[in-house]
């Protein structure tokens, strides 16, 4: 089969490699119909992170079933499913508290899904299956259903774990795919107003079509400036998608005393400077997006029902063979998320 390998730092190609086949219990052989480029696979095809050469990559696909272990049960050889990066297996302390991104059973290395096939662990309860003949969708629904695999799910997470409620004012650092999602995932937990931080046009139009109410340009002590005039004392919930030490600071100074920061942005540096939170009495938590629990609880089905779009983050489409150019243009800045068309349903 086909599949993306890790040549070097700025480098990719797509390579013939052994298609995987079931090996243990609880694993699905999914054929992969879209796959994705994440802002977190930049880290590593930018240098900044280690990564085995010629290894497989790639985590955010939807697929076919092809293939199931004999004791998974709930899904089937047919079924069209969303594939996530996670991999939950729905029983342990983590998975039962509504954090199957922290699965304690979640085997490593499972980081191989801009391929035509994929082998899925705790695929039993981690899959999520999408209902009805996947023939019938259009486009633009196969597009929000891939965004389900990470980056719908993470920018969700952001608003959960800030504690976004009705009528919430709610600051948004980072105006990435994630970032935008993230004020869709503040508009669904109720939020009246939504202050998205934004240098770009073409990002700052797609940030007010999901939900922004403000868009801020500034950055650093100028943009906690800008929130300052525009709120009373700061915002209610803060939703953090970068990742970099400007981000996470300004973050921290945006919200009002009381509020608390959602952090999915992947962390730049291991430091944080954690007096800010004392002194202002500002939470801090996110991490790991829980994308089954997510998925199955509300956003699939906010999806199927048209109440959001989030597959409009995908800005242009490659297929497999030109990946090379996929991963160009999110390191160029040129797409917010690029899309890859692996095989036909």
């Amino acid at each position: 089969m086909k599949a993306t390998i890790f040549i070097e730092p700025g480098k990719v190609e797509i390579k013939e490699v052994p298609k995987p086949s079931i090996s243990g219990d609880n694993q699905a052989i999914i054929r992969v119909v879209r796959a994705c480029v994440c802002g977190s696979d930049l880290w590593w095809y930018r240098g900044l992170s280690d990564r085995e050469t010629g290894s497989m990559v790639g985590h955010e696909a939807i697929g076919i079933v092809e293939e199931v272990s004999p004791e998974v049960t709930n899904v089937a050889v047919g079924d069209f499913v969303i594939v996530p990066f996670t991999h939950g297996c729905g029983h342990c302390a983590a998975c039962l508290a509504g954090f199957d991104g922290n699965c304690l059973n979640s085997p490593a290395g499972n980081t191989a899904y801009q391929a035509e096939y994929l082998l899925y662990n705790n695929a039993d309860w981690g899959l999520v299956k999408v209902p009805g003949d996947p023939k019938s969708f259009s486009d633009k629904m196969l597009n929000s259903l891939l965004s389900l695999s990470d980056v719908m799910a993470t920018g969700y997470h952001a608003a959960v774990t800030a504690e976004v409620k009705a009528g919430d004012t709610v600051v948004v650092m980072g105006d990435g795919a994630v970032g935008l999602c993230g004020i869709i995932g503040a508009k669904l937990l109720g939020a009246k107003r939504i202050i998205a931080m934004s240098r770009h046009e073409d990002r700052q139009k797609l940030a007010k079509e999901f939900g922004a109410t403000d868009i801020i340009a500034e950055r650093g002590d100028e943009a906690v400036e800008r929130v300052m005039e525009l709120t009373n004392g700061g915002a209610d919930a803060v939703l953090e998608c970068v990742g970099t030490e400007q981000s996470v600071d300004t973050a921290v100074k945006v919200g009002r005393p009381g509020a608390v920061v959602g952090r999915v942005g992947v962390p730049q540096k291991s430091d944080m400077n954690t007096n800010n939170l004392f002194w202002r009495n500002v939470g801090l938590r996110g991490g790991i997006a829980a994308v089954t629990t997510y998925d199955k609880s509300v956003l699939l089905k906010s999806v199927l029902d048209g109440k959001i779009e989030p597959g409009k983050v995908f800005t242009k489409s490659f297929e497999l063979e030109n990946i090379q150019a996929a991963y160009e243009a999110m390191d160029q800045r040129i797409v917010i998320k690029s899309l890859v068309k692996i095989s036909e349903i």
